[in-house]
């Protein structure tokens, strides 16, 4: 059974999703922890009412970068982590921590990368800008991530229409009810063993 530690800045509707399917057995998996950059962010109280600790671990409590990747590892090692889901996180993920669970830190963008994506893409300025652009299909991606912003290899993407008369907020409920049904999925298969990288690339083997 894989231990997950999610990673989230706000809400963490995405989280709740996958939490649910670990709840009802359908993900073999244990969210051992919740971690946020935030003192008191909503998913918090999602981590507590399933009695799931929490950890606030900023950058900027930390006078050195590598004294916050440090403590960041040291964290997530006391919990015998083996993946980490992001879910809605907006800060980079430190270098060392990439590197010793690479491939196994996954990401959920609302937006078919490499389009809509990078540092400042996020929520509802993802879909401003998809509706601005004329484009007239947008999505959700979920990928591996590495040590830049979105640019992580894709495990999986689901094309969204975009509707004439579309706001920021009704393509991004839109957006999002793709994402609360293809994350699940996607954990689901991971730590089923059924996602794995080949050579460079995701290979689905189930």
């Amino acid at each position: 059974m894989k231990k997950i530690a999610v990673f989230a800045s706000g809400r963490g509707s995405d989280f709740f999703a996958v939490l649910e399917q670990v709840k009802q057995g359908k993900i073999a998996a244990e969210v051992v922890c919740v971690i946020s950059d935030h003192a008191r962010p909503p998913v918090f109280d999602i981590a507590r009412e399933n009695n799931i600790p929490t950890h606030r671990v900023n950058r900027k409590q930390f006078s050195a970068a590598v004294d916050y990747a440090e403590y960041l590892l040291k964290l997530l090692r006391s919990y015998q982590t083996d993946m980490i889901l992001l879910a809605g996180y907006l800060k980079l993920i430190p270098a060392p921590i990439v590197e010793y669970y690479r491939n196994a830190i996954i990401n959920i963008h609302p937006a078919l990368l490499p389009n809509f994506g990078g540092k400042g893409f996020y929520g509802e300025k993802v879909h401003q800008a998809v509706i601005e652009s004329g484009v007239k299909i947008t999505g959700v991606t979920i990928h591996f991530v590495d040590e830049h912003y979105d640019q992580g290899t894709v495990i999986i993407q689901e094309k969204v229409n975009v509707i004439p008369g579309d706001t920021p907020k009704t393509l991004g409920k839109r957006v999002l009810a793709v994402e609360h049904r293809l994350l699940p999925e996607v954990v689901r298969a991971y730590c089923a063993g059924y996602i794995q990288m080949v050579d460079g690339k995701v290979v689905w083997s189930r």
